[in-house]
């Protein structure tokens, strides 16, 4: 077994098992730091051209920072620190347990509870959602963050190792924080948002290609009605729903044919993307040997 192997496969057992890192000593919560930096020191914004610059130069200063750190780790002498830190690193790329508990938690009848546990998983506005959007919005999260969360990082790991999957978290993590069409941040969050539809061209593709092999009839139909309406997100999103065969609405953006989601359905939802976690860890440490 290759140390890529190894890194990958104690990686995802942790995640596993045990979920995320703590809030202070997760990577990911200091990914970033440049681009607040900025964003606090140019405050007005009024300036297209300097904001693009800031939001493109932190960006890529920051690839370069968490690049050099993956370099120190490739440097250390002593193998077992090495490996360490090397699967410490690359769990902090991808959320499996994490995102499962948190959709698991929108599995209520309550609906303020319900409100509640949405909006730590979406960005929308969810103040004046009734229950059955409640409902899509935590599937939709669901399916769309099995290609962000994980997908991604583990395709680029598996192409360019950890260089690979860190670089793809801190531009996501970019497009997280500053990826927005407005007056703040159109400009700023312009580059990274741009570099991330790029990068997640092929996983959020390749998401919706495995979740298909559970209804290939129905998802394919979803997926050629709907998978058009965003660069990537809505990829898996209506493979997901076709496969469900339930409707998936953001009020104002999007609605899919048929029934909207109920409170069953999130539990359907989580059993299929276990089983499409499996298949996808499976092809990802499958490849990982043979490359």
């Amino acid at each position: 077994m290759t140390e890529k192997v190894l890194i990958l496969i104690i990686a995802l057992a942790l995640d596993i098992v045990f979920g995320e890192y703590p809030a202070k000593l997760h990577p990911v919560v200091y990914m970033g730091f440049l681009g607040k930096f900025f964003d606090k020191l140019y405050t007005s914004k009024k300036n297209n051209a300097i904001a693009f610059f800031l939001g493109m130069f932190s960006l890529i200063t920051e690839i370069c920072f968490w690049i050099f750190i993956v370099f120190g780790m490739n440097s250390i002498k002593i193998y077992w620190l090495s490996l360490i830190l090397k699967v410490y690193l690359l769990k902090a790329s991808f959320s499996i347990k994490a995102l499962y508990i948190h959709v698991k938690n929108c599995i209520v009848d309550d609906e303020d509870e319900l409100r509640k546990h949405v909006s730590l998983i979406v960005s929308r506005d969810v103040s004046k959602l009734d229950k059955p959007r409640l409902y899509s919005a935590a599937i939709e999260s669901l399916s769309e963050n099995i290609s962000d969360s994980i997908t991604g990082p583990l395709l680029y790991y598996t192409l360019f190792g950890l260089y690979g999957a860190i670089a793809y978290r801190v531009i996501n993590t970019y497009d997280a924080l500053f990826g927005y069409r407005t007056s703040r941040y159109e400009w700023f969050g312009k580059f990274p948002a741009r570099v991330d539809d790029l990068l997640n061209i092929v996983p959020s593709r390749l998401t919706a290609l495995i979740i298909l092999l559970f209804n290939p009839k129905r998802g394919w139909e979803y997926l050629k009605r709907y998978g058009g309406i965003k660069i990537n997100a809505t990829y898996p999103m209506s493979a997901f729903a076709g496969v469900l065969g339930v409707s998936f609405e953001k009020v104002g953006y999007y609605k899919f044919h048929g029934r909207l989601p109920e409170k069953d359905d999130v539990q359907r939802g989580l059993d299929l993307y276990k089983k499409v976690i499996f298949i996808l860890i499976s092809v990802v440490i499958i490849s990982c040997m043979v490359a």
